[in-house]
């Protein structure tokens, strides 16, 4: 592995192939979501593995309410039970949870386990932030009008009214599935971040491709628009 310096802080993970990840083994759609919630338990311990101080995860686009109700139903429950169950393990691997998007638009009982979560791992040493209800243009739409409020739009009162304001810089956003977008994902913070698309499904994502993933990070060389 590389040595820390070459490491980036702060990792975002597009996390796409849970269908067809669940298509290719003829199970329903809602077993590849759950598959894709176990590969969010290994990489968030991969993450404490390799020393990252923060990894952001879009969980739920904004755009995702177009899906068919039974697939949100699915993905509801699961979120439900996934805060329930791993709760107890964040705040024991010190982790701080950060939501990131309108997460109030969720069901009354989502809201109420989202916001006992951020109370009650606010003092961990590592971030893991979650996009639920989450979408790029829309973020920067409420910076701007923030921004507007306070003065001039300038970059720097942007930056103070993202989401994202108070993580690292983002350095390093990879895409599961083979898919090669960013899907409305963190459009301002990935200004200047490597991205890397990788065709495994996301369900079948674990340590070892985040240890790749942050190997070539290491490998390239950053010139933020310098030569």
């Amino acid at each position: 592995m590389t040595s820390d310096s070459n490491l980036p802080r702060h990792v975002a993970i597009i996390m796409d192939g849970n269908g067809r990840w669940a298509k290719k083994r003829g199970f329903p759609r809602a077993l590849g979501h759950k598959q894709g919630g176990e590969a969010v338990r290994r990489t968030v311990e991969a993450a404490k593995t390799l020393g990252l101080e923060c990894l952001t995860l879009y969980a739920f686009s904004s755009e995702n309410w177009k899906r068919d109700e039974s697939e949100i139903s699915d993905l509801m429950n699961l979120m439900r039970r996934f805060i329930e169950k791993e709760l107890d393990a964040f705040i024991r691997n010190g982790l701080t949870l950060k939501i990131i998007g309108d997460y109030k638009a969720f069901a009354p009982d989502i809201v109420e386990k989202l916001e006992d979560a951020l109370e009650r791992t606010k003092h961990g040493e590592r971030t893991l932030a979650v996009a639920l209800n989450y979408g790029a243009q829309q973020e920067i739409a409420r910076a701007a009008r923030l921004a507007a409020e306070e003065g001039e739009v300038t970059p720097e009162a942007m930056d103070r009214h993202l989401y994202t304001s108070d993580l690292p810089p983002l350095d390093l956003l990879i895409r599961t599935s083979g898919e090669v977008r960013l899907s409305n994902f963190l459009l301002w913070q990935s200004a200047y971040a490597e991205m890397l698309f990788m065709d495994v499904l996301w369900p079948d994502f674990g340590e070892d491709h985040l240890r790749q993933a942050c190997e070539e990070f290491a490998r390239r060389e950053r010139r933020f628009g310098g030569r």
